[in-house]
């Protein structure tokens, strides 16, 4: 099969590679399209020093060879019996084990779920890693209620896009925050009632003027004290990324004078999965697509990824 692996230095090589021999339990899996996450750069960059070669790529979707079945992947490995969190199996296809960026994958057999039919090839596998990521943040995390209102920093993002379209299907006010305006208009076509360019505006006082939030999705990191700073009493704030650093230093009595929650997620379970599923299923809205390449386009995509400059997930076509 032909297949994009990352070898030593981060290079990446567009090559011919045996086909996946499936494992017990595994099945095989012809893929229609993959799409890019963030992972995929850190995986490149050795921030996950897995072994290589590998093969890159979390999220995909295909046909089982061995039923014909149409399938979306959910890439959580080995989630755990604890819905309150990922045991120590746990593992994201991509690294180590060979992901999607290729004609086939073998994966295990519990992890394909139907495709919704009202989605396309690359829809579908857009959706997986990020779609479950935002779904879990919301509601296996937050708890997220009718009416309440969501800040989502970020708009442009994989999981940004998700939260958006997730928590106005669960009936919530959105805000967003972002560094350009047409982010932040691509937001709003997405549902979000309002947007602020931080790069020209102080985001927390303008949540804050507005009453500030019951829940913050945040996937920045080094943001969490400004995060809480926009929580109404009470509030949560959930994260589940470092993309803006790795440190954050916050005051403590304000935190426990307001009783705000701070919480971390990763990925979800099974279950998490099950209910973005059905979540899509019973609503109107698709995984937004910024662009889809040819498999042999990869890095092109990946550079574009890292770049920053896309709007929703950055697909590519594997057959």
């Amino acid at each position: 099969m032909q297949a994009i692996r990352v070898h030593s230095g981060g290079e990446l090589r567009y090559e011919t590679v045996p086909d996946p021999e499936p494992g017990p339990g595994q099945v095989v899996v012809e893929l229609k399209a993959a799409a890019l996450n963030r992972r995929d750069l850190l995986v490149r960059e050795g921030v996950y020093p897995y072994p290589l070669p590998l093969v890159l790529g979390s999220d995909g979707a295909g046909v089982r060879r061995d039923t014909g079945a149409e399938v979306v992947i959910n890439p959580g490995v080995h989630w755990g019996p604890s819905e309150e969190a990922s045991g120590p199996e746990f593992e994201i296809l991509g690294g180590p084990d060979h992901g999607t960026f290729a004609e086939l994958v073998a994966v295990p057999a519990e992890n394909l779920f139907p495709k919704p039919a009202r989605l396309s090839w690359e829809e579908a596998a857009a959706l997986p890693l990020a779609g479950v990521t935002a779904y879990r943040a919301l509601f296996g995390r937050a708890r997220l209620r009718n009416g309440e209102r969501v800040l989502v920093l970020g708009a442009g993002s994989g999981v940004s896009s998700f939260a958006v379209q997730l928590a106005v299907q669960g009936g919530a006010e959105v805000l967003v925050t972002s560094s350009s305006d047409e982010k932040l208009a691509r937001a709003r076509e997405l549902g979000a009632t309002a947007g602020v360019n931080y790069g020209t505006e102080d985001w927390v006082a303008w949540a804050k003027d507005r009453g500030g939030v019951d829940v913050v999705i945040d996937s920045v990191g080094s943001t969490w004290p400004q995060s809480l700073e926009c929580l109404r009493p009470g509030g949560r704030c959930v994260v589940f990324g470092a993309t803006g650093g790795t440190d954050a230093q916050l005051p403590v009595r304000p935190f426990y004078f307001a009783q705000w929650s701070l919480l971390g997620t990763r990925m979800g379970s099974p279950a998490d999965f099950a209910g973005l599923i059905a979540a899509v299923e019973h609503g109107a809205w698709c995984p937004v697509v910024d662009s889809v390449r040819p498999l042999e386009q990869a890095a092109e995509a990946l550079s574009r990824l890292q770049d920053g400059g896309h709007f929703g997930k950055l697909v590519l076509s594997c057959s």
